[in-house]
């Protein structure tokens, strides 16, 4: 019996399954955020727009988690999708942080409670905030690939975002996270109330 729980309780072929398509789905509505940081008043305002609209598709994605790593993972993909579009590697540890306490949180409810669910959208969204480390952190770099957004974009973006900017979009990433979490519940109510998420 116990041997049987252990083995439902590992992740399976259809738990990954589910990952990726949640992962391609919640890309999608990242990639045509990031359109929108071509202008650079709305680079900053990633921080809150992704996790906002992005909480829908997370907040149906917790209605299938049900095994501890689901969530990591989905984080951890998101950071290397992120390097592979041109962005730092910061989001893949940054993510791998922030996953497994999102993880940690909602297995704290039994995979089953509404308010853990919304924590866990605030926690999860922190990755978006791996993709700013470089700005503060190596302005050059981070610009150095950057350099035919032509000199007005990048003069723009480095008034519009000081150095107390950096610990502010990690705030807001996590607060937008919860909004995000509380906008997936309302819009999908029904699927969670069938699942048993109360």
């Amino acid at each position: 019996m116990t041997t049987i729980r252990k083995e439902s309780e590992k992740l399976q072929g259809k738990d990954l399954v589910q990952v990726g398509i949640f992962t391609a789905i919640y890309f999608a509505v990242v990639f045509a955020m990031a359109m929108l940081g071509y202008i650079p008043i709305f680079m900053p305002l990633l921080c809150v727009l992704v996790p906002i609209i992005g909480g829908i598709p997370f907040m149906l994605f917790l209605t299938k988690v049900k095994k501890f790593g689901m969530i990591m993972i989905m984080s951890i993909i998101m950071g290397i999708l992120m390097l592979l579009t041109g962005m730092s590697y910061h989001s893949i540890y940054i993510g791998a942080i922030s996953g497994l306490i999102a993880e940690m949180v909602y297995k704290s409810g039994q995979y089953r409670s509404s308010s853990k669910a919304i924590l866990t959208s605030g926690f999860f969204s922190i990755w978006v905030w791996g993709n700013f480390v470089p700005f503060f952190t190596n302005i050059e770099g981070y610009f150095a690939t950057r350099q035919d957004y032509g000199q007005e974009y990048i003069e723009s973006l480095t008034r519009l975002m000081p150095m107390w900017m950096f610990p502010a979009l990690l705030i807001a990433a996590f607060i937008s996270g919860i909004i995000g979490g509380l906008l997936g519940r309302a819009v999908l109510r029904k699927h969670f109330m069938k699942v048993g998420i109360a």
